[in-house]
């Protein structure tokens, strides 16, 4: 089925804080233009990247930031949006707008689960006000209701400009109806993106790939070229190195952002590991335990 958004490598850039928790601009700086090396398809203010903890302020600043590393005909960015809301995703989303934004990535509000019918009408009223823009939707349990086949059929066919997914826990048979039977484009995870190629046009969410940009540029090679039984070896290998990489903090109790920047990090970044209030970010010697794993478990993957 004739996709309403291109094929493509996806990947997030995480928020750099201060010890007073402002943006340090040199690093996420930095961080967008080592980034754009290898990727043209990225974005900020995902779970990963505290988009829910934010304030508008920061909000707009960081996007400003981004706007500035990213505004090139050959670069692809987009903002994410987490709010309670579907004023306060409007909100947000008219600030980046109006910065030149035009690809959205949207949660759904989530202090309490969507029926059907306030699903479509958030769809319908965010995305609507916005025609010429374009929205992925981050679909997660975080929201408190995941999406599957049926819903997102129901929704494309009132909302023209939803145009894409985001969909890493997707399972393999839930993953061949949503690119069999939908126009959107499905950014599946590096586990159950072999499946999604199995069947058809999908896309990676390549969660790892500031650590590898090189292998996982390799492995969405793989997956568009139809070499299945390698693509499924190589994603049962990135499945070992990022049990490596987080053995050491496997029973701590971090937030999703936490576990980014420690990947960040071991890629070569000036990322600092600390979160915004009131989460806790990886202590540098836990830290250091964590690259150890991943050196003695994959040094090859270390790029």
């Amino acid at each position: 089925m004739p996709k309403r958004y291109p094929q493509a490598i996806l990947v997030s850039c995480e928020l750099p804080w201060d010890e007073d928790q402002r943006l340090m601009e040199d690093a996420f700086r930095a961080q967008v233009r080592t980034t754009l090396e290898s990727f043209n398809h990225l974005y900020i203010f995902g779970t990963a990247g505290e988009g829910y903890a934010v304030t508008l302020s920061q909000f707009r600043e960081v996007a400003e930031v981004f706007w500035d590393e990213t505004d090139r005909p050959d670069v692809h960015p987009m903002v994410g949006v987490i709010a309670m809301s579907t004023s306060q995703v409007v909100e947000r989303i008219a600030a980046a707008y109006e910065i030149g934004f035009r690809v959205f990535q949207i949660t759904m509000p989530s202090w309490s689960a969507l029926s059907d019918n306030e699903t479509v009408t958030f769809f319908k009223d965010v995305c609507g006000a916005f025609p010429d823009a374009q929205f992925l939707h981050y679909n997660t349990a975080h929201s408190k209701r995941v999406l599957l086949t049926e819903d997102y059929k129901r929704i494309e066919a009132v909302v023209p400009n939803l145009v894409a997914t985001k969909f890493e826990s997707a399972s393999p048979g839930e993953t061949r109806k949503l690119v069999t039977q939908t126009s959107l484009q499905h950014f599946l995870g590096e586990g159950n993106f072999p499946w999604g190629c199995l069947h058809g046009e999908c896309s990676l969410l390549a969660f790892t790939a500031p650590l590898y940009p090189a292998r996982a540029l390799a492995f969405f090679e793989l997956g568009l070229t139809g070499q299945i039984a390698e693509l499924f070896q190589v994603a049962d290998e990135i499945d070992s190195v990022v049990e490596a990489l987080y053995r050491p903090v496997a029973d701590l109790p971090f937030v999703d952002g936490a576990y980014d920047k420690i990947l960040a990090r071991a890629s070569g970044v000036d990322m600092p590991l600390r979160m915004l209030s009131p989460y806790e970010g990886c202590d540098i010697i836990t830290y250091d335990a964590c690259v150890a794993s991943l050196r003695q478990a994959h040094p090859e993957w270390l790029e």
